[in-house]
Parts: C-alpha cells; structure tokens; sequence
C-alpha cells in the first residue's frame, strides 16, 4: 500500500467513525428530544386533565348550588301557600259566623276598637238589619265592664263592605272589616302561624 492510499484508507476510516459518531450523536439528541416531548404532552395532558376536573367540579357545585336556591324557592312557596290557606280558612270561618257568635265578634271589635267610647258604629247593610242595635248595646256593656265609656251608637248609614265594622268619630275611622282584620293579621302573625304549622 502506497502512501496515498494509506491516506484515503485513513481519512476513510475516519470518516466512517465522524459519520458514525455523528449518527450515533444524532440519535442521542432525537431520543433526547423525544423524551423531552413525550415528557412535555405528558404535562400537558394532565394538565388538561386538571383544568377539565376543575372546570366540571365548578360547574357541579354551581348546579348544585342553583338546584339549592331552587329548593328553597319551592319550599317558600310551598310554606306561603300552606300559610295563605291557613288565613284564608280563619277568614272562611269568620265569614260563616252568625246569631250570637256573629254578635259577640261585632261587639268586641267595637270595644276594642273604642277610644272615646262615643262612637258610630258602621255596619254593612244586611248586618245593620240583622244585629246591629245587639251589636252597639253588647259593645257598650263590653265597654262598661272595663269602666270605661260606653255610649257607641249605630250609624244612620250603612257601609259598603261585607263583614265586619267601621267606628266613626267625625273625620276619624277604625277599619275593623273582615277584610282589613285579615289583611291586618296576615301581616302581623305571618311568620308565627308558619312557625306553628310547619314546625
């Protein structure tokens, strides 16, 4: 072998080990990378795993927060209506009232209602006709028992309502129809008569 092929064998023989090396180099960098990639979508994947379990845990608990609110609207309603009957069968039940029931709740109405004593006691017509010279006279004994005056007469007139009564001083009225009574009651005993039905 002659110098210059010694030369070509030698810088062949490098050349094959550079490419070898390179390639060897090459494939280290491209599992290098790949490992890094794989390591990176991996990351990225739980991570989107993350996000979705947070993104459907949050939503579940503002359904189930909404789904909450809902209940509690429907048990309101729910408790109003039970409580709006409730009033609604006591006004039934007031209505129904006649003879010396009727009487006896005019007569305490007005007493109650009395500050002077001196008033005109407004009764609907059909009660004015019925039992309205009972009324005033129960009243005004009503009144005396308390020791205080009881002179309530029944007004010429009659009211435009349908139970119940109205005391007239001059300009100065007490509405105690049925219909004010219950509107009265309704506001006042409200949140007692839910406590009570629904405890």
């Amino acid at each position: 072998m002659n110098g210059i092929e010694k030369i070509t064998a030698r810088i062949e023989t490098e050349a094959v080990a550079d490419a070898a090396r390179m390639a060897e180099e090459a494939e280290a960098q491209c599992r290098a990378i790949r490992t890094e990639g794989e390591a990176k979508a991996q990351e990225a994947y739980w991570r989107k795993v993350r996000e979705g379990v947070k993104a459907a845990e949050d939503r579940a608990e503002r359904l189930s927060k909404a789904a909450d609110m809902e209940a509690r609207k429907s048990v309101l309603a729910c408790k109003q209506s039970i409580v709006g009957e409730a009033f609604d069968r006591a006004e039934a039940k007031l209505r129904a009232l006649s003879g010396e029931a009727y009487i006896d709740f005019l007569a305490g109405q007005a007493a109650k209602a009395a500050s002077t004593g001196t008033e005109e006691i407004l009764l609907s017509e059909k009660d004015r006709a019925a039992v309205g010279d009972k009324v005033a006279k129960k009243a005004n004994a009503l009144l005396a028992a308390e020791k205080r005056t009881g002179k309530l007469v029944l007004a010429a007139d009659a009211g435009d309502f349908s139970g119940g009564l109205v005391l007239r001083d001059g300009n100065i009225t007490v509405n105690c129809t049925l219909e004010a009574l219950m509107a009265q009651a309704r506001q006042e005993q409200a949140a007692m008569v839910a406590a009570e039905l629904l405890s």
